[in-house]
């Protein structure tokens, strides 16, 4: 299986540590963003990884080409990063959405055990893992749900509906990447495309046909996207066991993911 990740951003709410570097270069706990998500990826059994960049592309795919197999570790450019939205990001991407695939936002830091929790859920064709908690503020994705398929999904629901938030990974099986190919390229006919992200589509998709979820309450994982998450950030590497993977990465040029 393929993992898409959208990583185009500079990352402007983490300034100044992103004044230089995109988010996804953002250092944790002596590791970049980037590197402990292709390496869980990687332990969970996915097989290629496709890495969508925009600011600082070189400083990216420096870091990526020196530290992974370039048959496993793939690099793509959006020249579209500074004005527009991830959508186009996973225009770019189209072409790598040709089978089975995880769909992962550049922020998203998560343990394995997340991963495994969404690939043994049960086989649809889009799977959106989600989390409950008691209070959502206005930067969290909002979901509401109707048992466990996916109603709507945005940042503006209002709160009396909500029932979870999207953590920024979704799967897609069986015919789930070819909808999710032909709802991107509907969704670019519009003038104002380039404003939108990709889980509009998802929302639009759950109108008129099933999108389903998979709680992963009781797993680590967070957001990078203001300074004060890093404390979060570091909690969440040392569920990884982060002495024994610090070992391995190293030591091995392509870290514990070769």
């Amino acid at each position: 299986m393929k993992a898409v990740i959208l990583s185009a951003g500079q990352g402007k709410r983490l300034m100044p540590l992103t004044a230089d570097n995109p988010k996804c270069l953002v250092n944790i706990e002596g590791v970049s963003l980037i590197e402990w998500q292709i390496n869980e990826l990687f332990k969970g059994g996915i097989e290629q990884v496709v890495v969508v960049v925009g600011y600082q592309a070189d400083k990216v795919s420096h870091l990526l080409h020196s530290r992974f197999d370039s048959s496993r570790v793939k690099v793509l450019y959006n020249p579209t990063y500074n004005w527009a939205d991830n959508l186009i990001s996973c225009w770019v991407a189209r072409a790598e959405m040709n089978e089975p695939f995880i769909l992962l936002n550049g922020d998203t830091l998560f343990e394995g055990a997340v991963l495994n929790r969404l690939l043994h859920s049960p086989l649809k064709p889009i799977t959106v893992a989600t989390h409950r908690k008691h209070h959502y503020d206005a930067d969290d994705m909002k979901v509401a749900l109707d048992g466990e398929r996916l109603v709507r999904i945005g940042k503006d629901l209002d709160a009396d509906i909500v029932d979870a938030e999207s953590i920024g990974m979704i799967l897609f099986r069986l015919d789930g990447p070819a909808r999710f190919c032909r709802a991107v390229e509907n969704a670019l006919r519009d003038s104002s495309a380039c404003g939108k992200w990709y889980l509009s589509v998802i929302n639009d998709m759950a109108q008129s046909s099933s999108v389903w979820t998979c709680p992963i309450n009781g797993y680590q994982w967070c957001e990078v996207d203001f300074p004060a998450d890093l404390k979060k950030a570091k909690a969440v590497v040392h569920a990884f066991n982060v002495d024994d993977w610090r070992a391995g990465y190293t030591t091995n040029r392509y870290s514990i993911a070769h």
